[in-house]
Parts: C-alpha cells; sequence; structure tokens
C-alpha cells in the first residue's frame, strides 16, 4: 500500500505527512501526475482561496489525472480545501470550474450576526452514513477541527458527516471509494488520527476494524 500527498504548490502538506508517519502510515509526497500510478490511494489536501487550488492544480497537470482517478473510483481523500474542489464551482471564486464530481457550488457561509466567518474551530460532526468507513470506531458526533468560509449544503447525495454552526452543513462526503472531509483530520488529535488510521485500514482490508485495539490512543 502507498497513500500519496498531492503537492500541487499550496496545501498543508507537513501536518498531513507528519499525522501519517506518527501512524506508520506508507505516505509519500507525490509532484507530478505520471507517480499516481504508482499509488493505492491519494489524499488532496488544501488551504487558501478555491480558484488558486485550481490554478495551481491545473499548472502542476493534476486536473485532468485526479478526474480520471475519480471517475475510475479509486481511493481517494479530500481534505478541507480538498472537499471543495471536488464540486463544480465555488462563489469564493465565480467562474472558476472545479473537478465537477459533484454537480453542487460551494456557497459562503450565511450566519446569524453572533457567528464569526471564517469557522475556525472545533464543531460536532454528525456521521449520516453509518456505514462509512471514515467514521468507524469513532464516538457520535465528535468534535473535529475546522477552519473554512465556505461549504457545502447538507442533506446531499453523498453527504457522510452533517455539522451546525450556525447553520447546517456538509462535513463529510463519501462516493464509492471517494471520500472528502471539510475539517482537518490531522489537526483533530486522537479521534482525527482515528480517521486517517480507518482511510488507511479500509484501503488494505475493504472493512473497518471494530475488533482492533485503537492505535491512536497514545
Amino acid at each position: 500500500m502507498k497513500l500519496g500527498i498531492i503537492d500541487y504548490g499550496m496545501g498543508n502538506l507537513g501536518s498531513v505527512t507528519n499525522a501519517c508517519r506518527f501512524l506508520g502510515l506508507p505516505a509519500e509526497v507525490i509532484t507530478a501526475p505520471a507517480t499516481l500510478d504508482e499509488c493505492t490511494a491519494v489524499i488532496l489536501p488544501g488551504v487558501g482561496a478555491f480558484g488558486d487550488c485550481m490554478a495551481h492544480l491545473r499548472d502542476h497537470a493534476f486536473v485532468e489525472p485526479l478526474q480520471a482517478w475519480i471517475a475510475d473510483d479509486r481511493p481517494f481523500l479530500g481534505i478541507c480545501l480538498g472537499l471543495q474542489v471536488l464540486f463544480a464551482g465555488s462563489e469564493e471564486s465565480p467562474g472558476v470550474p472545479g473537478l465537477g464530481v459533484f454537480p453542487e457550488q460551494i456557497r459562503r457561509f450565511r450566519l446569524p450576526p453572533a457567528y464569526k466567518v471564517p469557522h475556525i474551530g472545533w464543531s460536532r460532526v454528525h456521521a449520516v452514513q453509518p456505514d462509512c468507513p471514515l467514521f468507524d470506531g469513532i464516538p457520535p458526533d465528535t468534535y473535529f477541527y475546522f477552519v473554512h468560509s465556505y461549504c457545502a449544503a447538507p442533506g446531499l447525495a453523498h453527504t457522510a458527516g452533517v455539522t451546525t454552526y450556525g447553520t447546517d452543513f456538509t462535513a463529510a462526503c463519501q462516493r464509492g471509494r471517494l471520500m472528502a472531509v471539510q475539517f482537518h483530520p490531522e489537526k483533530s488529535q486522537r479521534h482525527g488520527l482515528r480517521m486517517l488510521h480507518n482511510f488507511a485500514h479500509w484501503l488494505q482490508t475493504g472493512a473497518t476494524d471494530n475488533g482492533i485495539e485503537d492505535s491512536t490512543r497514545n
């Protein structure tokens, strides 16, 4: 097994790589699309603006290879902006197409005055697809760490987790072997590490691992 962490010139590569290293996962930073075929799965991390992210993906020739990877239902995990670029577009960057895996648009938060934007901090994630392997062994409504100003609507066909911050939004997606989260598992302490562990275990076995000891407790 080999996890390819995509380096397209922006993103939280260090924290994701360090989290994988802590868990003993065979992860490697991928800088060229030609090396994707050496990977069992790819992780697309992201911080920053939607338009900048898509521009960097285009400049590094990752757009079409990633679209082909996902169309072939090969394992994929998007993190934060790596979830948002799966959609058709975003209000953050009008006219800039995303990867177009999902047809909906990413919207800016429209919140009551008491809520600040960006949404920064810990919020509960409610799993709505109980069989999603990412949530295996994670207590219901666990807190994860978020940093974002834009979000996907809740209740989509591919919504796997929902968070409430003044309004409900999609915090996790799953469609086949594609998964993505709006929060940062690599910054979410034990339960975030457990989520990365779950993704790797599912790659190896195609199953969840409720029966084994949680190695993320230390």
